[in-house]
């Protein structure tokens, strides 16, 4: 299927812009549903290497003598404290408190930090924190982002890089600036937004369609499989990973989002701390997860009723394969329906009721120990 009128091609789409029946527009650019079947991809990502697209994302470079001090004003966590070669994921909120975006922070240098998130207000916020001599530039279109997720993800990386990419030497929520891959320039990250082993390489978008044809010769002989969006969407629902227009927006904080734990109160001022202060014992929602007896389609964006009250809705639904094929949605409620086993009613737009159930949030692996491996 042809890419959408006024959607941007991704750097790796002539890889795979054949093979896709359904693009969905992501900041502005065509990303697939699926590039193949929707459940081999996922089974890809779980039992052996799923590699993806992801260059969609803004990186807001801050650079100048003061980059620490502009994104440590902005971000809620420490970036003084961060050190070179580790990465932080955190939020931004308003002066309200209010959430902005949810992002990753890199410290590449002392005058050099990149921030990636998905809402422009972050741009807005840095730049307005940023003293003359420090600049604020998005150049996300300068590279080519190429995700490898799953317990195979390591074995493909080190057929393409001298680099020691061992548990001990590359931890998790760690960076390598400068590692070779395939003999192209790249900055490799260990993170994802699956809940497996995983790795983003970043390199030239020149040298894009170079880097995805090593990596799937590489791959060749350990189940690697292309994936798009369902299986990517998948996988972060049942981690319990949240989304900016779903699981929060401009009416919630970070602690009705899952994101109270990102707040470092005791590294000094930043945008919204004083009012995430006067609201910390006043958050009337959560995000939880909840299995609804009813299709997905029907689930997702359902009213969620506790004793006929209503109490929530449901963000996104989707089959889970780790519950067998149940429907396993993300929902906002109140904070009176948070508790594990509390049974709800979901009323579907079309009026039709089904049962739902709260469930622990995350469904897998919830020690998160199989990023760490």
């Amino acid at each position: 299927m042809a890419i959408p009128e006024g959607l941007s091609t991704t750097p790796f789409a002539p890889r795979y812009a054949d093979h896709v029946e359904e693009w969905i527009d992501v900041y502005g650019n065509a990303v697939p549903l699926a590039i193949g079947d929707p459940a081999e991809e996922y089974e890809a990502i779980r039992t052996a290497v799923g590699a993806s697209e992801y260059s969609m994302l803004y990186k807001w470079h801050v650079e100048g003598e003061d980059a620490v001090a502009t994104v440590d004003a902005v971000f809620s966590r420490s970036v003084k404290g961060l050190g070179t070669g580790r990465i932080a994921y955190g939020v931004v909120v308003d002066a309200d408190g209010m959430m902005l975006d949810d992002v990753t922070v890199a410290v590449l240098a002392p005058d050099h930090v990149v921030v990636t998130g998905g809402n422009p207000a972050t741009q807005k916020a840095l730049a307005a924190h940023a003293p003359a001599g420090t600049a604020v530039t998005e150049r996300r279109d300068e590279s080519a982002v190429l995700t490898l997720q799953g317990p195979r993800s390591r074995d493909v990386l080190r057929r393409l890089t001298d680099v020691d990419v061992s548990n001990a030497a590359f931890p998790y929520y760690t960076f390598l600036r400068d590692a070779p891959v395939a003999g192209i320039p790249a900055q490799v990250s260990r993170l994802g937004f699956t809940a497996e082993l995983g790795y983003e390489i970043q390199v030239p978008r020149e040298r894009a369609l170079e880097l995805w044809d090593a990596v799937f010769e590489a791959g060749a002989g350990l189940g690697i499989r292309a994936f798009g969006a369902i299986a990517l969407l998948t996988c972060r629902t049942e981690a319990g990973m949240i989304m900016g227009e779903l699981e929060y927006d401009h009416t919630v904080t970070p602690f009705e989002c899952r994101m109270g734990w990102a707040l470092d109160f005791d590294k000094g001022p930043f945008q919204g701390r004083d009012a995430l202060l006067a609201k910390k014992d006043s958050a009337s929602g959560r995000v939880v997860s909840v299995v609804v007896d009813a299709a997905p389609e029907v689930a997702e964006g359902a009213r969620l009723e506790l004793d006929g009250r209503d109490i929530g809705y449901v963000t996104m639904a989707l089959p889970s394969p780790v519950l067998g094929g149940a429907t396993l949605g993300l929902a906002r409620v109140h904070r009176d329906a948070v508790k594990s086993g509390i049974a709800l009613t979901a009323v579907a737009t079309d009026g039709s009721e089904a049962e739902a159930t709260v469930r622990p949030t995350p469904v897998y692996d919830p020690e998160r120990a199989r990023v760490r491996a």
